[in-house]
């Protein structure tokens, strides 16, 4: 598809899905239609290129679902579908929750091509998602909020991650008839923290099974400390090790805060960060963050206990998971290390027994994504054939 095919397709998406959002163009006294239900599919057009290589068909599409407050709002995605027929019941579902690409609207990654800024890691992911295609699956991945449709990204908030992962399947059932009712929330990194929260969401919606959730090197574990760890480093490299995530977090938390105003709380020296974390992805954020010369990231005198809240509410240590779950993650991770993740599966164990846990040696962020991928898909076996998998939660 090439860039005005692209425009037009995601215009033609924007502007079914404002009508589905409750929208209305209208000046005149006609009154607004009401919102339409969350899962309702706006649009879908094909995709006359080729994402998932074993895919039979892919649609780019745009739905409707609901951000943190519950207001009704217009997320896009893309559907692919398996060459081989449905079994009777219909194909199974992967909805795919992606890791942190950043937060400007070329970051989404249904608009991904060779040489896009996300392709590093969404053409990666596309490898693995592959496999679940050629396994029987339908494999769904939702933009999330704000990433490519109106409005900004509120990065790592579980509620809107949460609706728009659960949502796609609700509309991925009404672009082809072969979709079936059990699905699996399934992501990584930020994707990950989408999956427990997932996981833990209310899902009851007529005519689909959440049957379980895989959270591969999952995301936001005390990510309340973040402003902790910047006020304690007095060191360039200490500050530029974390800078790359740190504007993606402030420009997420300010979407659902407005109160949190980043441009007042980053000091002048490292602004050109947060300027490339609007425009650009992850890996021009990186680039960014690597010219900074600076010993303190946040203004003198910052006031930063809204943030830390905020923050805090967003952490999953405290969820309850109300469907099987396994946590999957690389024992080299310098991103989401082991530890934390020991201590985050530890922490739902209190209160959600049925949690599996594998580990992957000397397997990074990325690579985990491969090497998990067998162990996954066996959990989503074992589950649509009503065994139990293993916990990893301990039995007093």
């Amino acid at each position: 598809m090439n860039r005005l095919s692209l425009t037009t397709s995601l215009t033609a998406l924007l502007t079914a899905g404002l009508v589905a959002s409750g929208c209305s163009a209208s000046t005149g006294d006609t009154p607004e239609p009401a919102p339409a239900e969350r899962g309702t599919l706006s649009s879908s057009v094909p995709l006359d290129h080729r994402r998932l290589p074993s895919a039979q068909g892919e649609w780019l599409i745009s739905y409707t679902s609901a951000d943190a407050a519950g207001k009704p709002i217009t997320v896009s995605g893309t559907v692919s579908v398996p060459k081989s027929p449905p079994p009777q019941a219909g194909w199974p579902v992967i909805s795919w929750a992606h890791g942190t690409t950043g937060t400007a609207d070329v970051c989404a990654p249904s608009a991904d091509r060779p040489g896009s800024p996300a392709h590093s890691y969404v053409g990666l992911v596309d490898q693995t998602l592959d496999r679940w295609i050629a396994a029987g699956y339908v494999v769904v991945q939702t933009d999330y909020e704000g990433l490519g449709t109106p409005g900004e990204h509120p990065y790592l908030n579980g509620p809107s991650a949460a609706n728009a992962v659960a949502d796609i399947v609700r509309a991925a059932r009404q672009v082809d008839p072969g979709v079936g009712s059990d699905w699996f929330a399934v992501g990584h990194s930020q994707g990950g923290h989408a999956a427990l929260f997932t996981a833990a969401a209310d899902q009851q919606a007529a005519g689909l099974s959440l049957r379980g959730a895989v959270s591969i090197a999952p995301g936001g574990f005390q990510t309340s400390q973040t402003t902790a760890y910047f006020q304690q480093q007095t060191g360039e490299q200490g500050v530029r090790a974390a800078l790359p995530f740190l504007p993606t977090m402030l420009i997420g938390a300010a979407v659902v805060d407005p109160g949190i105003v980043p441009e007042q709380l980053l000091a002048d020296e490292v602004r050109p960060v947060l300027d490339a974390a609007r425009a650009t992805c992850q890996d021009g954020i990186r680039e960014a963050a690597s010219t900074v010369r600076a010993e303190r990231v946040f203004r003198e005198g910052a006031d930063l206990d809204r943030l830390t809240a905020y923050l805090k509410s967003q952490e999953p240590e405290g969820l309850a998971l109300r469907v099987p779950t396994l946590v999957l993650q690389g024992t080299t991770d310098v991103l989401v290390n082991k530890r934390g993740t020991d201590q985050l599966v530890k922490s739902l164990c209190e209160r959600s027994p049925s949690i599996g846990y594998e580990a992957y040696d000397g397997a990074d962020h990325r690579q985990v994504l491969a090497a998990s991928q067998p162990a996954a898909q066996r959990f989503t076996e074992d589950l649509l054939a009503n065994r139990q998998p293993a916990s990893a939660c301990s039995r007093p």
